[in-house]
Formats: structure tokens, C-alpha cells, sequence
């Protein structure tokens, strides 16, 4: 029913008689003031809508407005409503700071969700420029209206910090249940994102210099040039709240005050420090930047206002004071991970490392050489937790695993994760030894004195591949693997001293002191049945070995009679070869049982629903995976790349949290 119509029509065809009783009529329809049942959705939404979450004013800032006689005029004019409402602020600035909640709210929220509409009015003028002829679009004024609009950003971050922390702190927000409290946050850090960005919008610029408020002018101290992650200048700030994540199940995001970024590490150069030259240089770094206000309410008073721009790191400081009371700050941790591996080369070394020698082409010179890497700066004060990736695989395939445990505040604290990088096409004997040499090169540069305690309880844990890596870690070998290619007792063998140091290394093995705990992950304990059939005999053939290790083993071969070490060396065995269930390598590695003081864990897949003991996750058979002595062992009904199964990341976090829990009881 058209109300308007209805009494259109009566006024110009009935009497006074008539529209009494349409006023009855009307009433009949619906009456001024009344209520309409909505659906769950659709309530939630009237109840929290914001300038952040639909583009339209939260009812409390509507409120501000409707009692202040602003709703048309911000309608209209929004810039001449938020003027108006900030000289009465200041006026109110002057009688009950107690009272001004609801409109420095309304101010910091209308103030972002005006920046918002002269973006929006911007990029579609802009838009409008590239497809139409004719128009003539000025650079000069793009730039005026973008000033404008990040003028708008960072008064909506004044606001909100006034509004968050008072000289007075009895006259900040303090119920939880306040959903204005949680927005105030968030327009905050989003505000100063925005209010700092770059000419084109990706990047947040942090320096110091005067910006433009609406009101006046805001100056800023910035010193964020004396931060520094892992010893390197970080650079190129981009905004991670306006990202979204692809591949990882969860977004970990530490809420709390400062806008959060993803940096990236400044320059080319090793940075000085123990463990500098592990940090890869295409790294993101989570960082946030914090603007402090002193006395912001004062403040608010004039028009020239003060602020200092801070500059952290997770990894350094999680809680920034104001006030002197501690406020957490907001990382995205998740973003700066999947940022980090967003067009990476590391998925191309996978291939490339299984068929030829390609790490070093990969690693740069400044680099370490080893093939271990730290995904933040290393701790003497935290127990590795190193991880080594399978066949034709890289430390990519950990990234589900890494997120899940960076994320959880219980394991992030006590726990540094080290990456291991090697090529799988080699002998396994051989990447087990520079696994082992890496693990003592760095436990070494770290803490030459022996003195770390949580570096000597170290967890290492292998996919597939990597999980036999891992078990030469922890086992005793004595000469076994040697007597398997000579008879001939090997210092006996004539070689040079770095060839000697090679085979001494991968062939003669002992439990490394510092290694605790061992997980092992879809590993071919006694061989893979996929490197037995022709696919895998392929395999092994398109692989070639490293030019260094072919020549180390070549001159073996001239320097000594032992047929059967020349027959050996005549063609040294791949990885694939090495895991094919009748090699004499995997046989000799099954029978050493993992040395005691060690505690093992084995995680499972196996496909189908079908009886376990007869199952295999597609590369592996559960009896292949399945040894004793373990502590526990965990079968996941899942292909062989479990790593990232959720059933088999609970149980990793179940491992480490017992390690943990041992250590505190010691």
C-alpha cells in the first residue's frame, strides 16, 4: 500500500470526513513506531554493522549524530558535520572528559568512513579517466585528494587513541562487552595503515614529517630507522590487513594496538650476528608500527599535534607500554608466511634438486652452504625444532605445520623452527651427514661454550625422505654402513682428508648429544615399494649426482684395489636406489634401533579404510613406516604428503608440548 498516493488522492477528492477516516485506514496499514521480526543474519548485522564491516556508521556514532543534529548535514556535507562535531568536542574538552566516549568514537569512525568514500570517489574518477576520451584528468588533483583522504585516515587513528588511552585512564573504555571498544582497535590501526600509505597505495611509508589533519597538522617523530630484525634494516611495509591468505587452512593474527605489516629485508649484505647468514634475504617479516600520542585528549585542543612512530617486531617485543601499562600489539604472522612464499623459487628448486645438483646455484654466496635456515633470528634461549622435508620436496611443503605452530601462543614462545634444504636426489648417507654437520655448525656459532641448555634439546623431524635423515641423527652405526661397500678396514683407504671427512661423516654415525626427540613422518624405515618398481628404476637413472661428490669418489677408485669399494663407487647410489626395500643401505639403517636416551614418535599415513597393516599411503606401506621402540605412533587415514593433515599437526602439537612439559620438570 503507497501511503503517500493514498492521501494524495484524498486530499483532492474527499472532505475533512473522508481523511479521517483514511488516517483510520492508514493506521490499519502500519503504525509509526513498531517492529519487524529478522532473520539471524540479518540481526547480527543491524546490531554490528560499522564503518569497517558494510560501509555505514555503526548505530552509535549515529547516535552521536541524531542528538547533535548532524544525521542531514553529514548526509550532505560530511566534511562541515565532522568539523562542527570536533569544535564541540573541544568544547567538551573543557567541562566532563567522562562524556566524551561517544563522540570521540563517533568522530574516529566517521572520520575513517569519510576516507573510505573519497577513496572510492577517487579510484572509480581514475577508472573513469582510462576508459572514457575526452576527460582530462589532472595528476595534481589525484594527489589533493588523496592527502585528503589520508588526512581523514589519520585523524580517525587520533581519535580512536584519545578515545583508547586518556591522560585519566578511569575515562578510557573499560567494559569488554563494549563493542565500541574492539572497533576503536581497529580504527585505529587500520587508520594508520591507511593515513601513512604510499603514492599508490601498497606500501606504508614510515618517516617523520608534518600531515595534514581535517582540524590542523599532526607531527611526527619517526624511529623506525633504528630498528633492525636479525641484524638487517627492513624495508618495503606493506599493509597485511589488506591481504588475504591462499593454501593455509588458518589466519593467525595476534589482535591488539599498532597496524600490522609484512617487511622485507633491506640490501643483499650478511648482517652481522651469530646465525645472520641463515635468515633467507627473500624472507617477510610480521612488524607492526605504533604511533604514541602524549596527553592525546590535551592534544586534541590544538591544532598542531605530536606523535612518535614505533617500529616492532614479534620476535623482539610483543607488548608495548602506555601509560606504563603493557598493551599487546597486533601481528599477522599467517600473512608475513604466505607473503613470504607468494611466487618463491623454493617450489622450483623441488624438481630441480631431486635430478641434479641445483642448491648451490640456488643458495646465494652470502648465504650459508650448509642448507640450514631460520625462519626468525635465533634464540639461545629456545629449543629447534628442526624440520626436514622428503623427495622432490622443499621446506614449502611445511608451511601448514609452521603456521600451526607460530600460531599457537603455548609452542611460539619456547620453540624456534629451523629449516633443512638439501638435494634429494642424493645418497641419503650423504645429505644425512651435511644435515649432521649443519646441525653442529650452527649449535657451535650459537653457543660455542656449551652453555644453552634449550639448544641441546633439540626435535628434529622428517617427512618421507627426511625422516631417515632424521634417524641418522639419533642411532649408533659403528661400521656397519662402511662394511657394506669395503672390506677393507677404512682408515686403511687411501684418500685425501676431505674425501676421508665425507665418508667418515655419512658412513660413521653416533647419536648427536644435542638431539632429544625425533618424529618420524611417512618414512620408508624399510624402504619404499614405489623406488622398487620401474617408475622409481627410472628415477634413479634421470638423477645426477654431485660433479664434487662423483670426482671424491672417482679418485677412491684410482687410489685402491678393493674391488668391492670400486665396484661400489663405480656408480654411487641415489636416494632412490638407497630406499628401494633390497639396498643394502636401508636394510643396515632398519636394523639400528634408535639409541636409547632418545625418545621417537612415528606419524602414519595410510590410505583407504581398509586394515592398516596391510594399508600404504600411496609411496610407503605401513609396514615400512611401522618400527618399534617408538613412544608413540599415530596412523592418519591420508595420502603420504600427512604433514599438513590436520589429525597429524595435533599430534606434532601434542609431541612438543610433552617435550616442553619434560623440560620444565628437570
Amino acid at each position: 500500500m503507497d501511503v503517500t498516493t493514498i492521501f494524495v488522492k484524498a486530499i483532492r477528492n474527499a472532505g475533512i470526513h473522508a481523511l479521517v477516516v483514511l488516517a483510520l485506514l492508514i493506521g490499519a496499514c502500519s503504525t509509526p513506531v513498531g517492529v519487524q521480526r529478522v532473520g539471524t543474519q540479518e540481526a547480527h548485522h543491524l546490531l554490528t554493522a560499522s564503518a569497517l564491516s558494510s560501509g555505514t556508521p555503526s548505530t552509535y556514532s549515529l547516535q552521536v549524530l541524531a542528538r547533535q543534529d548532524l544525521l542531514q548535514q553529514f548526509e550532505d556535507d560530511p566534511e562541515g558535520a565532522l568539523a562542527t562535531l570536533h569544535t564541540r568536542l573541544q568544547t567538551g574538552l573543557a567541562q566532563d572528559l567522562r562524556l566524551l566516549s561517544y563522540p570521540l568514537f563517533a568522530l574516529a569512525e566517521l572520520s575513517f568512513l569519510h576516507a573510505e568514500q573519497l577513496k572510492q570517489r577517487r579510484v572509480a574518477q581514475s577508472q573513469e579517466c582510462r576508459t572514457r576520451k575526452g576527460m582530462v584528468c589532472l595528476p595534481q588533483d589525484t594527489r589533493k585528494e588523496t592527502e585528503k583522504e589520508r588526512s581523514y585516515y589519520l585523524a580517525s587513528s587520533v581519535y580512536a587513541y584519545a578515545l583508547l588511552f586518556p591522560e585519566n585512564l578511569q575515562d578510557a573504555l573499560r567494559d569488554p562487552a563494549d563493542p565500541r571498544l574492539r572497533l576503536a582497535y581497529d580504527l585505529y590501526n587500520r587508520g594508520l595503515a591507511e593515513g601513512l600509505a604510499s603514492a599508490d597505495g601498497k606500501e606504508v611509508v614510515l618517516r617523520s614529517g608534518q600531515y595534514p589533519l581535517p582540524f590542523g597538522t599532526l607531527e611526527i617523530q619517526s624511529t623506525t630507522a633504528e630498528f633492525a630484525w636479525a641484524g638487517y634494516p627492513v624495508e618495503h611495509f606493506v599493509p597485511t590487513a589488506n591481504m588475504e591468505v591462499r593454501g593455509l587452512r588458518n589466519r593467525y593474527r595476534q589482535p591488539g594496538i599498532g597496524a600490522p605489516l609484512a617487511a622485507s629485508l633491506a640490501g643483499t649484505e650478511t648482517a652481522s650476528g651469530p646465525g645472520a647468514n641463515r635468515i633467507p634475504l627473500k624472507l617477510k617479516v610480521p612488524v607492526t608500527i605504533f604511533l604514541r600520542f602524549d596527553h592525546p585528549r590535551a592534544q586534541l585542543k590544538g591544532n598542531v599535534l605530536h606523535g612518535q612512530l614505533e617500529l616492532y617486531a614479534p620476535d623482539i617485543v610483543e607488548h608495548v607500554l602506555i601509560d606504563g601499562q603493557p598493551q599487546t600489539l597486533e601481528f599477522e604472522p599467517t600473512v608475513a608466511l604466505a607473503y613470504t612464499l607468494e611466487g618463491s623459487r623454493v617450489y622450483e628448486l623441488e624438481i630441480a634438486g631431486f635430478l641434479r645438483d641445483a642448491l648451490r646455484s640456488y643458495i646465494p654466496q652470502s648465504r650459508a652452504q650448509d642448507g640450514l635456515f631460520f625462519l626468525r633470528p635465533p634464540s639461545v634461549d629456545r629449543i629447534p625444532l628442526v624440520l626436514v622435508h622428503g623427495t622432490a620436496s622443499s621446506p614449502a611443503r611445511w608451511a601448514e605445520l609452521v603456521n600451526e605452530l607460530e600460531g599457537d601462543p603455548r609452542l611460539r614462545p619456547h620453540y624456534q623452527i629451523w629449516l633443512f634444504l638439501y638435494d634429494t636426489g642424493n645418497p641419503v648417507a650423504f645429505s644425512g651427514g651435511r644435515l649432521r654437520q649443519a646441525l653442529e655448525n650452527v649449535v657451535h656459532e650459537l653457543d660455542p661454550e656449551g652453555k644453552a641448555p634449550a639448544l641441546r634439546r633439540m626435535v628434529v623431524m622428517g617427512h618421507s625422505q627426511g625422516g631417515l635423515l632424521t634417524k641418522l641423527t639419533a642411532i649408533d652405526s659403528g661400521s656397519r654402513f662402511w662394511d657394506n661397500i669395503s672390506t677393507t678396514p677404512f682408515d686403511q683407504i687411501a684418500m685425501e682428508p676431505e674425501t676421508r671427512e665425507l665418508f667418515r661423516r655419512s658412513l660413521f654415525v653416533t647419536p648427536m648429544p644435542f638431539v632429544k626427540r625425533v618424529i618420524f613422518i611417512s618414512t620408508p624405515h624399510h624402504g619404499s615399494y614405489q623406488a622398487a618398481l620401474r617408475l622409481g628404476r627410472l628415477s634413479s637413472w634421470m638423477v645426477s649426482l654431485p660433479g664434487d661428490l662423483t670426482k671424491r669418489t672417482l679418485s677412491v677408485i684410482t687410489q685402491n684395489q678393493d674391488q668391492m669399494l670400486v665396484q661400489k663407487l663405480e656408480r654411487p647410489p641415489t636416494s632412490v636406489d638407497n630406499m628401494n626395500p633390497s639396498h643394502p643401505f636401508i636394510k643396515t639403517l632398519a636394523s639400528i634401533p634408535v639409541a636409547e636416551g632418545v625418545i621417537a614418535h612415528s606419524i602414519i599415513p595410510v590410505l583407504g579404510d581398509g586394515p592398516i597393516t596391510s594399508g600404504d599411503d600411496g609411496i610407503v606401506k605401513y609396514e615400512s613406516a611401522h618400527i618399534e621402540g617408538v613412544e608413540s605412533e599415530l596412523v592418519v587415514r591420508s595420502g603420504h604428503s600427512v604433514q599438513g593433515h590436520p589429525k597429524a599437526v595435533e599430534e606434532v602439537r601434542r609431541i612438543l608440548l610433552e617435550h616442553l612439559n619434560d623440560q620444565k620438570s628437570k
